[in-house]
């Protein structure tokens, strides 16, 4: 009797990877090794990264106020433009020539790339040339993937008329996360994970975060990277993760989730 192993493919994870511009000026050979780890173990991955300190240097530099706003920088059309060409011109191309020099194929694009982004304006009278995501071309993002390529995704949409759009970088990775079904969303920091009674949390739910945050175990920086994780899993999203730069850390799922 002949008998036949399944041809049946594996169906691949999908991890959307974001980087805040803090981790942007510092990342290390542990999380290249990890993450073409993932790649190894059926996972494709898509980074979305901001670039804060470098705009934030730009714009000192121009002589350009900034301010932020309920967590988002209200952001003039002179700011866009300072944010367009520091994405795109320095911040976009340094990562994706920093993945390829590891072995990791990679391509940059921003909203403006075969209109991955389709954007209007968040509240141009309160905060000015900010964008509000409409739509994620996923299919476009769908053939990088199949052609073995990380698709790193610049946090800049645009107007109908192509002025540059700002885009809060949580905002950005938590949409397309959503739009190509993404298994988990991972948001790198300069810490670990949660730490309460300095111990990583593995796996945690919103309720012991609400309990933690209201005895004061949660304080400080980490109150803004809950705050971002709880606002993409309510938007959907299965599992985010609060991870280090070895892409391990917390995990925070619903609530009776254990899978």
């Amino acid at each position: 009797m002949t008998t036949f192993k399944s041809t049946q493919p594996i169906a691949r994870k999908r991890l959307v990877i974001k980087l805040g511009g803090s981790m942007l000026e510092g990342l290390d050979n542990d999380f290249f090794i990890k993450f073409k780890q993932l790649q190894e173990e059926g996972n494709d991955l898509i980074i979305v990264h901001g670039g804060g300190i470098a705009i934030n240097q730009q714009l000192a530099k121009n002589g350009v106020p900034s301010t932020v706003v309920s967590g988002i920088r209200v952001t003039s059309k002179e700011a866009a433009n300072i944010v367009q060409s520091t994405l795109v011109g320095q911040v976009n191309p340094a990562l994706v020539h920093q993945l390829n020099k590891k072995g990791i194929g990679a391509i940059g694009l921003s909203g403006y790339d075969g209109n991955l982004l389709s954007c209007t304006f968040l509240d141009e009278e309160l905060y000015g040339s900010v964008g509000y995501i409409e739509h994620v071309r996923a299919e476009l993002l769908d053939a990088f993937l199949m052609a073995g390529l990380v698709p790193v995704i610049a946090c800049l949409g645009a107007t109908a008329d192509g002025s540059p759009l700002n885009i809060n970088a949580d905002t950005v990775a938590s949409k397309v996360a959503l739009a190509v079904d993404a298994d988990s969303l991972l948001l790198v920091t300069d810490t670990p994970g949660i730490k309460i009674q300095e111990e990583v949390q593995r796996v945690v739910t919103p309720s012991k975060i609400a309990r933690w945050i209201g005895t004061g175990e949660i304080y400080g920086g980490m109150l803004p990277k809950v705050g971002a994780a709880l606002d993409c899993l309510s938007a959907g999203i299965p599992k985010v993760q609060i991870v280090g730069q070895q892409l391990e850390g917390t995990s925070i799922k619903s609530e009776g989730v254990f899978a």
